[in-house]
């Protein structure tokens, strides 16, 4: 069993890390998933017989990494949800893409359309897609950069489409990308979001692993 790196928790809210490569929720995979972990570690922790509830009020794609919030009551994660509804919750992502961009910040604004096969295009039949970036660091000798992303919207494999459409695809990204055989280089590195019934404003940070082409920044 994989061993969680829990950041908080309290008998509302759990928030952890997810690995990269690992499910937030059940597919037909049957592959482990987020949700089937920090239910089974609630369970043995807390002695809980029967069912744990919990709730996924938000997911990663599979190959991604970083910060996740579960609810551990339905009024929690009515509320949480609502919170992503009216983007109440800021999401930063470290992202590694290649080459350099031609702006150190600026806005993406595209319409993604999620098609049959799972792919996500740039597309007029799509729904908006908006973020924010800001280049933090880059490597000229390996032609990569280091951004900081703060995603306005939460379309489907929205980042990776949007720098891969600009010819800036992710490091590691298998599907938009040219498909080294490594981990995709992004990650959730920030979540921020008011407590479902404390109403504290909560903050959390957390950075990947030094490897693979993360060891060409000073994270």
């Amino acid at each position: 069993m994989i061993k969680l790196n829990i950041l908080y928790e309290d008998n509302h809210i759990i928030v952890v890390e997810k690995p990269f490569n690992i499910l937030s929720q059940a597919d037909n995979t049957k592959d482990i998933d987020m949700l089937t972990l920090v239910k089974s570690y609630i369970k043995e922790k807390y002695q809980k017989p029967g069912n744990v509830y919990l709730g996924l009020v938000h997911r990663l794609d599979r190959p991604v990494g970083g910060i996740m919030v579960f609810a551990r009551t339905s009024k929690a994660a009515k509320r949480l949800t609502e919170s992503f509804k009216k983007h109440d919750i800021v999401k930063k992502y470290l992202a590694i893409c290649k080459g350099k961009l031609t702006n150190d910040e600026g806005t993406f604004t595209d319409k993604l359309e999620r098609l049959d096969n799972g792919n996500t295009i740039v597309s007029n039949k799509g729904k908006e897609a908006i973020l924010n970036y800001k280049v933090l660091e880059c490597d000229k000798k390996k032609d990569i950069s280091l951004l900081e992303i703060d995603l306005k919207t939460g379309r489907h494999h929205q980042i990776r489409v949007q720098l891969s459409s600009r010819n800036h695809p992710l490091c590691g990204d298998k599907r938009y990308g040219n498909g080294e055989d490594m981990p995709i280089c992004l990650f959730a590195y920030y979540l921020e979001f008011t407590h479902p019934v404390t109403l504290e404003r909560l903050k959390f940070t957390l950075k990947p692993k030094k490897e693979n082409y993360w060891t060409s920044f000073t994270l």
